[in-house]
């Protein structure tokens, strides 16, 4: 499984640079990556027209079921001795993908992107939030179908925090599985009802300027999956769950910093800086710290410097 060195983000922000030879003394130029913004225009054209040219076996998921990624076909438009496209073959059994998919629009980095989604089962479980850990099977590929990616071991959870940012916006669209897995003879699990989709993604919301080996510069990608089962996280330990540390309610959880020391809500143990740990400011004990407010002032503890009672203090 190659999923550490192409879905995980390496640092909470992408370190964008390309190098190339140079006159100047250290032999290196920076050159700055694309304008997002006009990446973005790019990126979905490029992928409209993928959309518009490509369909899908249809047929095979109208009456429900436990499908497989394997079984999602994707297939191009057959082309004339001219290389224009004809019409869709067997329209009783396959759909365009344009007339299937599901637009959606998301903000990231200052631009606005627009990825889509085949949704062909939602799933009967719960769905999981973005700051979770999801046990998922997945296969990506770029736009010339070369996959690049798959996993074997669907049951090893995932960290969505740690993917590319297109996951956190596709996944927790889906469900989960609608019961817990069945344990088969031979120790592997089966899960029923499950999410099955496949994502169309622009390289804004993959890898960019800065992808990894084997997928160029500005690629546009597509994941198929299946969604199993989730888990809530709480990276920090700190008694509040990682997606309740989004404070500004952006999904956007590396932005969320209240004592400013670069360090986010979510991995600091310490939200507000005021020397006592998030855990310590649960006052009624309760397991949840974000519903103690000491001075009334309508901030909770954790994210009040000015608030320092700690359930460590000496009575």
């Amino acid at each position: 499984m190659r999923f550490k060195s192409l879905l995980t983000l390496l640092a909470l922000t992408q370190i964008i640079c390309v190098s190339c030879e140079s006159d100047d003394d250290n032999g290196i130029v920076v050159v700055p990556p694309r304008d997002r913004t006009e990446q973005q225009v790019t990126d979905r054209d490029s992928l409209i027209g993928y959309l518009e040219t490509h369909y899908y076996n249809s047929a095979l998921f109208e009456d429900g079921g436990d499908f497989s990624i394997e079984q999602i076909l994707i297939t191009e438009l057959p082309k004339d001795e001219q290389g224009n496209y004809l019409a869709l073959p067997n329209p009783e059994e396959n759909t365009l993908l344009m007339g299937a998919v599901e637009k959606k629009t998301t903000t990231f980095q200052e631009a606005d992107y627009e990825y889509y989604i085949l949704r062909l089962n939602q799933g009967g479980g719960e769905n999981p939030n973005f700051t979770d850990a999801i046990k998922i099977k997945y296969s990506g590929n770029l736009l010339d179908e070369e996959v690049f990616d798959n996993n074997v071991n669907a049951d090893e959870p995932l960290d969505l925090t740690r993917l590319i940012p297109a996951w956190r916006d596709v996944i927790p669209t889906f469900s989960t599985s609608a019961s817990g897995p069945t344990v088969n003879p031979d120790g592997t699990l089966t899960y029923n009802d499950y999410g099955l989709g496949v994502m169309f993604i622009p390289s804004g919301l993959a890898y960019f300027s800065n992808p990894p080996s084997g997928i160029p510069p500005y690629s546009n990608l597509i994941f198929k999956f299946e969604l199993f089962d989730y888990s809530i996280l709480d990276h920090d330990s700190d008694g509040v769950d990682s997606f309740r540390e989004d404070i500004n309610k952006n999904e956007n959880i590396f932005d969320d910093d209240t004592d400013d020391d670069n360090r986010p809500n979510y991995v600091d143990n310490d939200d507000d800086g005021d020397g006592v740990f998030t855990i310590f400011e649960d006052i009624n004990e309760d397991g949840d710290p974000t519903n103690d407010d000491t001075d009334n002032d309508g901030i909770p503890n954790y994210l009040d410097a000015d608030s320092t009672a700690s359930t460590q203090d000496e009575t």
